[in-house]
């Protein structure tokens, strides 16, 4: 019988100490409340507490990621996107957490999606598209001062996805592409605009010397001769420069001819005697 009582003596007093003794996590910190009352916050380690009397709630301290999810938002101009985000937040105050809110988690939800849909809502499709940085400092800052009684901050805040109707969409990408056509054209008439500056200055070198024209000519002849073309196109400048060289070949050639034909013709006496009707070396008696 006294082992019994002595066994039964040891279970009791194991059993006050699981019941009196409580870990603390190094992340965590301990809002002590006895007999309803807060009279303390236990840090990292062992806790010792007063079974039945104490009540020890235990609030991590590191930053928990809270997905916002999507919701439908009517942007400033009529449009409809569904949105979605994700905050993230870390307890500061384990008191005013513990205390102040009931689930401070599920308030800091509710409250981010209402934020969400009101910042977004005041900005346009093209603002929500283009200044994300700025509705994300937005609604940050909404958040961290409805949620500054309960002890916590919103480190970040951060928009992940936009979703946009099909028929907008379709438009969005018919206006980027008339705006690719755009810049496409205007390169083209800078492009333009420049060779036709260059045809200028080169026209005004050629105007002061001729010859460089027929050499240019010259040039485009040989480039057609290397594909072995079968049909030749002479520009107008070389056609009436070929018609001027061969004028003055005919000329010359006249001219060469004409010589000769002089220098072997009959004699005057003789040629006069033929038409008389008498014949060379006759006399008259």
């Amino acid at each position: 019988m006294p082992y019994m009582w002595i066994i039964a003596a040891v279970v009791v007093t194991l059993l006050l100490l699981s019941l009196a003794i409580r870990v603390v996590k190094q992340y965590e910190q301990g809002v002590l409340f006895r007999l309803g009352r807060v009279i303390g916050v236990r840090k990292a380690g062992l806790t010792a507490i007063i079974p039945v009397v104490d009540v020890l709630h235990r609030v991590t301290l590191r930053i928990i990621t809270m997905p916002i999810q999507s919701q439908g938002i009517i942007t400033r101009d009529n449009v409809s996107v569904d949105v979605s985000a994700v905050a993230y937040y870390r307890v500061v105050d384990p008191v005013k957490a513990v205390v102040a809110i009931e689930n401070v988690g599920a308030a800091i939800n509710q409250i981010a999606q209402t934020t969400l849909r009101k910042v977004v809502g005041q900005h346009t499709l093209d603002e929500t598209l283009s200044e994300t940085d700025r509705i994300n400092v937005n609604i940050r800052e909404i958040l961290d001062v409805a949620t500054e009684e309960w002890g916590v901050v919103v480190t970040l805040v951060e928009l992940k996805d936009i979703q946009l109707p099909e028929s907008m969409k379709r438009a969005m990408a018919r206006q980027a592409e008339a705006e690719r056509e755009k810049r496409a054209k205007i390169i083209a008439a800078e492009g333009e605009a420049m060779a036709a500056d260059a045809l200028g200055t080169a026209a005004d070198i050629m105007m002061a010397h001729p010859l460089a024209l027929q050499l240019r000519n010259l040039q485009s002849l040989v480039e057609i001769g290397v594909d072995k073309n079968t049909t030749v196109v002479f520009p107008a400048p070389l056609m009436s420069t070929i018609g001027e060289l061969g004028a003055f070949l005919a000329r010359e050639t006249a001219a060469a001819n004409a010589a000769p034909s002089t220098a072997t013709g009959p004699d005057t006496s003789e040629t006069e005697l033929v038409a008389n009707g008498k014949p060379l070396g006759s006399s008259t008696t």
